[in-house]
Protein backbone atom coordinates (compact mmCIF):
# COMPACT_ATOMS: atom_id res chain seq x y z
CA UNK A 1 0.00 0.00 0.00
CA UNK A 2 1.12 3.43 -0.97
CA UNK A 3 0.37 6.74 1.17
CA UNK A 4 0.05 10.40 -0.37
CA UNK A 5 3.30 11.80 0.17
CA UNK A 6 3.01 15.75 2.39
CA UNK A 7 4.34 18.57 -0.02
CA UNK A 8 3.96 21.39 1.76
CA UNK A 9 5.91 22.88 -1.43
CA UNK A 10 2.91 21.99 -3.59
CA UNK A 11 1.57 25.82 -2.28
CA UNK A 12 4.27 27.78 -3.21
CA UNK A 13 4.66 26.58 -6.48
CA UNK A 14 3.28 30.11 -7.99
CA UNK A 15 3.17 33.47 -6.89
CA UNK A 16 -0.68 33.00 -7.34
CA UNK A 17 -0.24 30.20 -5.19
CA UNK A 18 1.49 31.93 -2.65
CA UNK A 19 -0.53 35.01 -2.41
CA UNK A 20 -3.72 32.92 -2.20
CA UNK A 21 -1.96 31.20 1.38
CA UNK A 22 -0.58 34.33 2.64
CA UNK A 23 -0.87 34.01 6.22
CA UNK A 24 -0.11 38.20 7.23
CA UNK A 25 -0.85 40.65 4.41
CA UNK A 26 0.29 44.41 4.98
CA UNK A 27 -2.59 46.76 3.35
CA UNK A 28 -1.70 50.48 3.16
CA UNK A 29 -4.46 51.71 5.94
CA UNK A 30 -2.09 50.33 8.62
CA UNK A 31 0.64 52.32 7.41
CA UNK A 32 1.37 55.67 8.71
CA UNK A 33 4.33 57.96 7.84
CA UNK A 34 6.25 60.17 10.32
CA UNK A 35 7.01 63.68 8.58
CA UNK A 36 9.29 66.13 9.56
CA UNK A 37 8.39 69.82 9.70
CA UNK A 38 11.02 72.61 10.06
CA UNK A 39 10.50 76.59 10.94
CA UNK A 40 11.80 78.51 8.28
CA UNK A 41 12.40 76.81 5.46
CA UNK A 42 11.30 77.37 2.09
CA UNK A 43 11.54 74.22 0.61
CA UNK A 44 12.75 70.69 1.23
CA UNK A 45 16.21 69.55 2.90
CA UNK A 46 17.33 66.45 2.70
CA UNK A 47 18.57 64.41 5.72
CA UNK A 48 21.62 63.13 5.01
CA UNK A 49 21.46 60.18 7.30
CA UNK A 50 18.12 59.15 6.19
CA UNK A 51 18.31 58.69 2.51
CA UNK A 52 14.99 59.80 0.68
CA UNK A 53 13.73 61.71 3.61
CA UNK A 54 13.61 65.16 4.16
CA UNK A 55 12.62 68.10 6.69
CA UNK A 56 9.96 69.93 4.92
CA UNK A 57 8.58 73.47 4.54
CA UNK A 58 4.96 73.85 5.21
CA UNK A 59 4.39 74.10 1.61
CA UNK A 60 6.41 70.75 1.05
CA UNK A 61 4.80 68.90 4.30
CA UNK A 62 0.99 69.48 2.71
CA UNK A 63 2.17 68.49 -1.05
CA UNK A 64 3.81 65.49 0.58
CA UNK A 65 0.39 64.40 2.81
CA UNK A 66 -1.91 64.66 -0.22
CA UNK A 67 0.30 62.46 -1.79
CA UNK A 68 0.28 59.95 1.09
CA UNK A 69 -2.98 60.36 1.04
CA UNK A 70 -3.36 59.20 -2.17
CA UNK A 71 -1.30 56.19 -1.66
CA UNK A 72 -3.62 55.32 1.11
CA UNK A 73 -1.86 55.70 4.09
CA UNK A 74 -3.82 54.92 7.36
CA UNK A 75 -2.01 57.90 9.05
CA UNK A 76 0.64 61.02 9.57
CA UNK A 77 2.77 62.03 12.61
CA UNK A 78 4.01 65.27 12.36
CA UNK A 79 7.32 65.99 14.38
CA UNK A 80 7.67 70.13 14.40
CA UNK A 81 11.48 71.35 14.29
CA UNK A 82 11.41 75.30 15.67
CA UNK A 83 14.41 77.40 14.68
CA UNK A 84 14.81 78.39 18.82
CA UNK A 85 14.65 76.41 22.02
CA UNK A 86 14.91 77.09 25.27
CA UNK A 87 14.95 75.27 28.55
CA UNK A 88 11.08 74.65 29.10
CA UNK A 89 10.50 74.13 25.13
CA UNK A 90 8.02 76.82 24.70
CA UNK A 91 7.66 76.56 21.52
CA UNK A 92 5.40 73.47 21.84
CA UNK A 93 2.58 74.91 23.40
CA UNK A 94 2.62 77.85 20.80
CA UNK A 95 -0.44 78.60 18.63
CA UNK A 96 2.03 79.81 16.21
CA UNK A 97 5.09 77.44 17.16
CA UNK A 98 5.78 75.24 14.05
CA UNK A 99 3.82 71.87 14.92
CA UNK A 100 0.93 73.40 15.62
CA UNK A 101 0.92 75.76 12.14
CA UNK A 102 1.47 72.46 10.38
CA UNK A 103 -1.44 70.88 11.83
CA UNK A 104 -3.78 73.48 11.02
CA UNK A 105 -2.01 73.37 7.57
CA UNK A 106 -2.70 69.32 7.24
CA UNK A 107 -6.43 69.86 8.91
CA UNK A 108 -6.66 72.28 6.03
CA UNK A 109 -4.86 70.21 3.18
CA UNK A 110 -6.64 66.81 4.16
CA UNK A 111 -8.96 66.78 6.27
CA UNK A 112 -10.61 63.61 7.70
CA UNK A 113 -8.93 61.84 4.58
CA UNK A 114 -6.27 59.99 6.94
CA UNK A 115 -5.47 60.12 10.92
CA UNK A 116 -3.53 63.84 11.29
CA UNK A 117 -1.07 62.80 14.11
CA UNK A 118 1.05 65.20 16.63
CA UNK A 119 4.40 63.54 18.74
CA UNK A 120 3.33 65.11 22.18
CA UNK A 121 6.91 65.31 23.78
CA UNK A 122 9.73 68.28 24.15
CA UNK A 123 12.73 66.71 22.90
CA UNK A 124 12.76 68.71 19.60
CA UNK A 125 11.68 71.95 21.46
CA UNK A 126 14.24 71.75 24.81
CA UNK A 127 18.04 73.63 24.37
CA UNK A 128 19.19 70.39 26.57
CA UNK A 129 17.16 67.95 24.09
CA UNK A 130 15.62 65.69 27.05
CA UNK A 131 11.64 64.64 26.80
CA UNK A 132 10.93 66.93 29.84
CA UNK A 133 11.57 70.32 31.67
CA UNK A 134 14.87 69.26 34.09
CA UNK A 135 15.08 69.36 38.05
CA UNK A 136 17.26 71.85 39.66
CA UNK A 137 20.06 68.64 40.00
CA UNK A 138 19.57 68.40 36.22
CA UNK A 139 17.51 65.42 36.34
CA UNK A 140 13.99 65.00 34.21
CA UNK A 141 11.30 66.61 36.70
CA UNK A 142 8.24 64.32 35.68
CA UNK A 143 5.20 65.86 37.76
CA UNK A 144 6.54 69.36 36.00
CA UNK A 145 6.78 68.00 32.70
CA UNK A 146 3.15 66.40 33.12
CA UNK A 147 1.69 69.64 33.03
CA UNK A 148 3.25 70.86 29.98
CA UNK A 149 2.39 67.55 28.13
CA UNK A 150 -1.46 68.43 29.12
CA UNK A 151 -1.32 72.18 27.74
CA UNK A 152 0.82 70.73 24.51
CA UNK A 153 -2.36 68.20 23.82
CA UNK A 154 -5.04 71.12 24.31
CA UNK A 155 -2.84 72.96 21.40
CA UNK A 156 -2.30 70.23 19.58
CA UNK A 157 -5.92 68.91 19.44
CA UNK A 158 -6.96 72.54 18.70
CA UNK A 159 -5.17 72.84 16.09
CA UNK A 160 -6.29 69.94 14.29
CA UNK A 161 -4.88 66.42 15.62
CA UNK A 162 -6.93 64.30 15.46
CA UNK A 163 -4.62 61.69 17.67
CA UNK A 164 -1.59 63.06 19.85
CA UNK A 165 1.24 60.80 20.15
CA UNK A 166 2.78 60.84 23.48
CA UNK A 167 6.43 59.48 23.17
CA UNK A 168 8.17 60.80 26.13
CA UNK A 169 8.09 57.81 28.78
CA UNK A 170 7.00 59.96 31.75
CA UNK A 171 5.07 58.12 34.28
CA UNK A 172 1.14 59.14 34.33
CA UNK A 173 1.44 60.58 31.08
CA UNK A 174 -1.75 59.36 29.38
CA UNK A 175 -3.69 60.12 32.52
CA UNK A 176 -2.53 63.57 32.52
CA UNK A 177 -3.49 64.43 28.86
CA UNK A 178 -6.07 62.27 28.95
CA UNK A 179 -7.81 64.28 31.56
CA UNK A 180 -6.66 67.54 30.11
CA UNK A 181 -8.32 66.24 26.83
CA UNK A 182 -11.70 65.37 28.27
CA UNK A 183 -11.58 68.90 30.61
CA UNK A 184 -11.10 70.95 27.49
CA UNK A 185 -13.85 69.64 26.14
CA UNK A 186 -11.81 67.38 23.29
CA UNK A 187 -12.96 64.06 24.21
CA UNK A 188 -12.97 63.07 20.51
CA UNK A 189 -9.23 63.32 20.25
CA UNK A 190 -7.56 59.59 20.33
CA UNK A 191 -4.32 59.05 22.70
CA UNK A 192 -1.35 56.87 21.37
CA UNK A 193 0.87 56.29 23.85
CA UNK A 194 4.34 54.84 23.45
CA UNK A 195 4.13 52.63 25.85
CA UNK A 196 7.13 50.94 25.26
CA UNK A 197 10.11 52.59 24.14
CA UNK A 198 13.70 51.60 24.80
CA UNK A 199 16.60 53.91 25.28
CA UNK A 200 17.58 52.32 21.76
CA UNK A 201 21.02 52.84 19.95
CA UNK A 202 18.81 52.90 16.80
CA UNK A 203 17.41 56.56 17.09
CA UNK A 204 20.73 58.10 15.46
CA UNK A 205 19.38 59.14 12.44
CA UNK A 206 16.09 60.61 13.82
CA UNK A 207 18.34 62.59 16.06
CA UNK A 208 19.72 64.45 13.19
CA UNK A 209 15.89 65.13 11.95
CA UNK A 210 15.44 67.17 14.61
CA UNK A 211 18.27 68.40 14.95
CA UNK A 212 18.38 67.49 18.60
CA UNK A 213 20.71 69.23 21.24
CA UNK A 214 20.73 66.10 23.65
CA UNK A 215 23.94 65.66 25.28
CA UNK A 216 23.82 62.08 27.48
CA UNK A 217 21.51 59.86 27.55
CA UNK A 218 17.47 59.13 28.03
CA UNK A 219 18.30 55.95 30.51
CA UNK A 220 16.58 57.05 33.66
CA UNK A 221 13.09 57.40 31.37
CA UNK A 222 12.85 55.32 28.34
CA UNK A 223 12.91 51.55 29.18
CA UNK A 224 16.08 49.25 29.29
CA UNK A 225 16.61 46.88 26.21
CA UNK A 226 16.46 43.98 28.58
CA UNK A 227 13.51 43.97 29.92
CA UNK A 228 10.31 41.87 28.96
CA UNK A 229 8.01 42.06 31.37
CA UNK A 230 8.25 45.40 32.46
CA UNK A 231 7.32 46.10 29.18
CA UNK A 232 3.97 44.22 29.59
CA UNK A 233 3.57 46.60 33.39
CA UNK A 234 3.82 49.98 31.00
CA UNK A 235 1.10 48.69 28.53
CA UNK A 236 -1.06 47.68 31.72
CA UNK A 237 -0.34 50.96 33.12
CA UNK A 238 -1.53 53.05 29.71
CA UNK A 239 -4.40 50.83 29.21
CA UNK A 240 -5.69 51.94 32.44
CA UNK A 241 -4.91 55.46 31.94
CA UNK A 242 -7.19 55.76 28.72
CA UNK A 243 -4.37 54.86 25.88
CA UNK A 244 -6.87 54.07 22.58
CA UNK A 245 -3.70 52.74 21.04
CA UNK A 246 -0.02 51.24 22.71
CA UNK A 247 3.44 51.48 20.66
CA UNK A 248 6.13 49.66 21.00
CA UNK A 249 9.55 51.44 19.92
CA UNK A 250 11.73 50.48 18.23
CA UNK A 251 10.02 47.34 15.62
CA UNK A 252 12.63 44.60 14.41
CA UNK A 253 14.92 44.31 17.57
CA UNK A 254 11.55 44.26 19.67
CA UNK A 255 9.04 41.53 17.67
CA UNK A 256 9.40 39.41 20.86
CA UNK A 257 7.52 42.34 22.75
CA UNK A 258 5.40 43.33 20.05
CA UNK A 259 3.91 39.80 19.98
CA UNK A 260 3.80 40.02 23.57
CA UNK A 261 2.05 43.08 24.09
CA UNK A 262 -0.45 42.07 21.12
CA UNK A 263 -1.68 38.90 23.73
CA UNK A 264 -1.58 40.55 26.86
CA UNK A 265 -3.93 43.67 25.64
CA UNK A 266 -7.47 44.23 23.36
CA UNK A 267 -6.69 47.78 22.12
CA UNK A 268 -4.64 48.14 18.68
CA UNK A 269 -1.02 47.23 18.91
CA UNK A 270 1.03 49.82 17.07
CA UNK A 271 4.98 49.45 16.32
CA UNK A 272 7.79 51.75 15.05
CA UNK A 273 10.25 50.72 12.23
CA UNK A 274 12.55 53.55 13.20
CA UNK A 275 15.36 55.57 11.80
CA UNK A 276 18.00 53.34 12.42
CA UNK A 277 15.92 50.21 10.85
CA UNK A 278 15.28 52.34 7.69
CA UNK A 279 18.77 53.73 7.58
CA UNK A 280 20.22 50.25 7.41
CA UNK A 281 18.09 49.10 5.22
CA UNK A 282 19.10 51.95 2.64
CA UNK A 283 21.74 51.95 3.01
CA UNK A 284 22.66 48.19 2.62
CA UNK A 285 20.93 48.32 -0.76
CA UNK A 286 23.26 51.51 -1.71
CA UNK A 287 25.74 49.31 -1.49
CA UNK A 288 24.20 46.44 -3.45
CA UNK A 289 24.33 44.13 -0.30
CA UNK A 290 20.66 43.30 -0.36
CA UNK A 291 17.46 43.39 -2.48
CA UNK A 292 15.98 46.64 -1.74
CA UNK A 293 11.97 46.43 -2.25
CA UNK A 294 12.35 42.96 -1.34
CA UNK A 295 13.93 43.97 2.27
CA UNK A 296 11.31 47.05 2.79
CA UNK A 297 8.28 44.13 2.73
CA UNK A 298 9.73 41.68 4.71
CA UNK A 299 10.77 44.00 7.58
CA UNK A 300 7.07 45.21 7.19
CA UNK A 301 5.64 41.34 7.09
CA UNK A 302 7.93 40.24 10.14
CA UNK A 303 6.16 43.24 12.41
CA UNK A 304 2.45 42.54 10.93
CA UNK A 305 3.13 38.95 12.15
CA UNK A 306 4.07 39.58 15.35
CA UNK A 307 0.69 41.11 16.34
CA UNK A 308 1.41 44.90 15.24
CA UNK A 309 -2.02 46.10 13.75
CA UNK A 310 -0.11 49.64 12.53
CA UNK A 311 3.15 50.57 11.60
CA UNK A 312 4.54 53.65 11.89
CA UNK A 313 7.46 53.74 9.18
CA UNK A 314 9.69 56.11 6.92
CA UNK A 315 8.54 54.08 3.59
CA UNK A 316 4.75 53.79 4.22
CA UNK A 317 4.00 56.06 1.02
CA UNK A 318 5.79 54.39 -1.09
CA UNK A 319 4.79 51.01 0.12
CA UNK A 320 1.41 51.80 -0.11
CA UNK A 321 1.75 53.32 -4.11
CA UNK A 322 3.77 49.75 -4.41
CA UNK A 323 0.82 47.62 -2.99
CA UNK A 324 -1.44 49.19 -4.55
CA UNK A 325 -0.55 48.61 -7.79
CA UNK A 326 0.17 44.89 -6.65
Amino acid sequence: MSFPQVRPRRMRRTPALRRLVAETRIHPAQLVLPMFVREGLTEARPIPTMPGVVQHSRDTLRKAAVEAVHAGVGGLMIFGVPETRDETGSASCDPNGILNVALRDLASEVGDATVIMSDLCLDEFTSHGHCGVLAPDGSVDNDATLEIYAEMAVAQARAGAHMVGLSGMMDGQVGAVRSALDDSDLSDISVLAYAVKYASAFYGPFRDAVESALTGDRLTYQQDPPNGREALREVALDVAEGADIVMVKPALPYLDVVSAVRAAVDVPVAAYQISGEYSMVEGAAANGWLDRERAILETLTSIRRAGADIILTYWAAEVGALLSRA
